[in-house]
């Protein structure tokens, strides 16, 4: 077995946090955003931070994080707790703004620390895999499939591991009028197994 492979998560959160792989490909320079526990039995696979994250240091700092509270019927408490809820986006870095919103995560995150860091949160239970990035990852069959009959498909089954969802981004507000169903009816849904989730944590505690 390697010597990385039996690696502590604190340590290896240490050396994510001093990763520079991207550098020179970043406008504002390397922040990466992340929130893990061997605990975390809900992890949220987002995209990639905003300037706002990035200026905070704070996962889900902004409009995106309040509207993906609300889907999730938890607090901020409970959102910030890693214990509870791990936030791995597909990039951990503010990777800049394109033409029409941010650019993609940078490509040499995922591959970098990704599984590394899944191999250390044992008792994730669900995933909530947010926007297409995350969905080509932690659902790779579904890759190219659209991302309404992915979201369709997932949240209405009680008992699907991973939740794809669409991005909780206010500038995503057309996708979600042109799908009320997701907040009409899937929203229930995906809070009522994020709570059973984090009732099965609690029970355990116990």
């Amino acid at each position: 077995m390697h010597p990385k492979d039996q690696e502590p998560l604190d340590a290896l959160l240490a050396r994510v946090r001093a990763c520079h792989l991207c550098a020179g490909h970043l406008p504002l320079g390397p922040r990466p955003v992340l929130q893990a526990h061997a605990d975390a039995r809900i992890l949220i696979a987002g995209q990639a931070p905003g300037r706002k994250v990035h200026a905070s240091g704070v996962p889900f700092d902004d409009a995106s994080g309040e509207r993906l509270r609300l889907w999730m019927g938890i607090s901020r408490e409970t959102f910030y707790d890693p214990r509870q809820v791990a936030i791995l986006p597909m990039g951990f870095c503010y990777p800049g703004r394109g033409t029409s919103g941010d650019l993609p995560p940078r490509p040499e995150c995922a591959p970098a620390w990704r599984q590394p860091l899944l191999d250390r949160l044992p008792q994730v239970r669900l995933t909530l895999a947010i926007g297409l990035y995350a969905l080509a990852w932690h659902l790779p069959a579904r890759k190219g499939q659209p991302l309404a009959e992915a979201v369709q498909s997932t949240c209405a089954r009680p008992d699907a591991p991973v939740l794809a969802l669409p991005h909780p981004s206010p500038r995503n507000n057309g996708w979600l009028k042109r799908h009320p169903w997701f907040e009409i009816a899937l929203q229930p849904l995906v809070r009522a197994r994020v709570a059973a989730v984090l009732a099965t944590q609690d029970e355990k505690r116990l």
